[in-house]
């Protein structure tokens, strides 16, 4: 990530430094190019690019109702999404040494709060959390995912980072307010529309003009701490406008840029805990529960694979095959997160792509995730304090990382081979339309897979892109077929 100031020179093209003390030594910060302020930078700047999801996992999951009418409690919810993302994102950096931190996965959230729930009670929809985590490990253990991985050739690789950088990038401006979904009653086939109304109108918005201008220009300038300073500084500003314009706290969506009047807060551990392994099978049957399972696994597999790889490659961490040495840990500590968020009931934790904000302060180990879990962990006392970043303020910094990993890795893909150019270019428009990595990446390798049999290729098809695009494949044809 050669644009930014603040990312070191590449490990792989440099001699390995020699580590300074013990704590250097076990994250090989010097080794790969670090140092202690940038994992540190990191760690804050990803923090405050995702600590959204401490409002909005509540909400979508506190929402809805299981068959019996019952709804969770949303303190207990805060809690139990806080601390998960706190325990997962600890693990994730000492046992995987990544930077990668995580949390709620949005959507599988939905899928559990919309699909499962609906259908039987609340401790037997996260029981079923639990055996997706149970079989990603086993998945892991066996060998299977990592081999799926590596069955991925280079230029589809370079596809899905593009694809998550894309994503990123719209997320940064849906979640702003910068775009907004047409209202149906509109009967237009324009899916997005400038703003909330066409236009770009009020303080929010324009918090987060200023925010991605102050951001790039930071950038441009080479300004070590670059996103992070633009996070704080803008929240400041919110916050000055937030007060002088007299806004309500609606305006800015689900967070507001003003002072807590008491920003410590007891943590509810009561959802900890609350699961039934087998109970949902019981309610709809071994055949649906299985779907159920799979549904949830398959959203947890490959998203966690797609944002592996993206964030992989930009924090250069991958060889020249564009493989991570030491994957294995990484994607076992992703396996015990899923399973971790149904134990908690805080839904199926997974990968986080908002880590690029930390990659584009230059964390490179996973002592920035170090950061970013203390920081969670903390959160659990002082969540108001934690939601006191506006969207507005944060999502900045995901255009401009957005950015810097597309114009790092589009150069890279063959787009002479169409067998590879066309299912890249499917994967990177499929994440941000349909916005899911999972969909990013199953039409991709699908197309891939066609596209090389149809040129009489079909030997440098690696029989794992076989077996999963047949996965996929079944799991597009599962409404058709109703089997959900």
């Amino acid at each position: 990530m050669s644009s930014s100031a603040s990312a070191p020179v590449d490990a792989r093209k440099e001699p390995p430094k020699a580590p300074h003390n013990g704590l250097d030594a076990f994250f090989k910060i010097s080794e790969r190019g670090s140092t202690l302020a940038r994992e540190v930078r990191g760690g804050f700047a990803t923090f405050f690019a995702m600590a959204y999801i401490v409002v909005l996992n509540p909400i979508i999951l506190g929402g809805a109702k299981d068959m019996y009418g019952h709804q969770l409690d949303n303190k207990q919810l805060v809690t139990a999404t806080v601390l998960t993302a706190a325990f997962t994102t600890l693990l994730m950096g000492v046992i995987g040494n990544v930077p990668i931190a995580l949390a709620a996965g949005l959507g599988v959230n939905t899928v559990v709060a919309l699909q499962l729930a609906p259908r039987m009670s609340w401790p037997d929809a996260m029981g079923m959390v639990v055996l997706a985590g149970f079989v990603v490990m086993l998945l892991v253990a066996t060998g299977l995912r990592e081999r799926v991985m590596s069955a991925v050739p280079l230029g589809l690789r370079k596809g899905i980072a593009i694809g998550i950088g894309l994503f990123i990038m719209m997320i940064g401006l849906v979640d702003s307010g910068f775009v907004s979904r047409m209202p149906d009653a509109a009967q237009t086939t324009v899916p997005l529309q400038l703003g909330g109304d066409g236009h770009l109108n009020g303080w929010p918005v324009l918090v987060f003009v200023l925010g991605v201008l102050l951001t790039l220009a930071l950038l441009v300038r080479k300004v070590p701490g670059a996103i992070l300073l633009s996070i704080v500084v803008m929240t400041v500003v919110a916050m000055v406008i937030h007060a002088v314009a007299g806004l309500k706290p609606a305006v800015w969506g689900l967070t507001s840029p003003e002072w807590p009047g008491n920003p410590v807060s007891t943590p509810d551990f009561g959802l900890v805990g609350q699961i039934s392994l087998f109970g949902g099978f019981e309610k709809v049957g071994v055949l649906t529960g299985v779907l159920f399972v799979f549904t949830v696994l398959l959203s947890c597999f490959f998203d966690a694979m797609g944002t592996i790889m993206g964030i992989g490659d930009e924090a250069e961490l991958t060889d020249a095959d564009g493989n991570m040495p030491g994957i294995n840990k990484v994607l076992f500590v992703d396996g015990i997160a899923v399973a971790a968020g149904g134990a908690s009931s805080a839904s199926a934790t997974t990968c986080f792509v908002e880590s690029t904000a930390g990659v584009g302060e230059g964390a490179r180990t996973g002592f920035a995730n170090v950061v970013t879990g203390g920081l969670f962990a903390v959160a659990l006392f002082l969540t108001p304090l934690a939601t006191m970043v506006p969207s507005q303020a944060a999502t900045p910094a995901l255009l401009a990382v957005g950015f810097l990993i597309l114009s790092g890795s589009i150069r890279e893909i063959d787009w002479a081979d169409h067998t590879i150019a066309i299912p890249a270019f499917v994967t990177m428009l499929m994440m941000p339309f349909t916005y899911s990595i999972t969909n990013g990446i199953g039409m991709g390798f699908v197309t891939f897979t066609v596209l090389r049999l149809a040129a009489g290729r079909a030997r440098e098809v690696p029989v794992a892109m076989y077996v999963v695009s047949a996965v996929f494949a079944f799991y597009y044809l599962m409404p058709a077929l109703n089997l959900t």
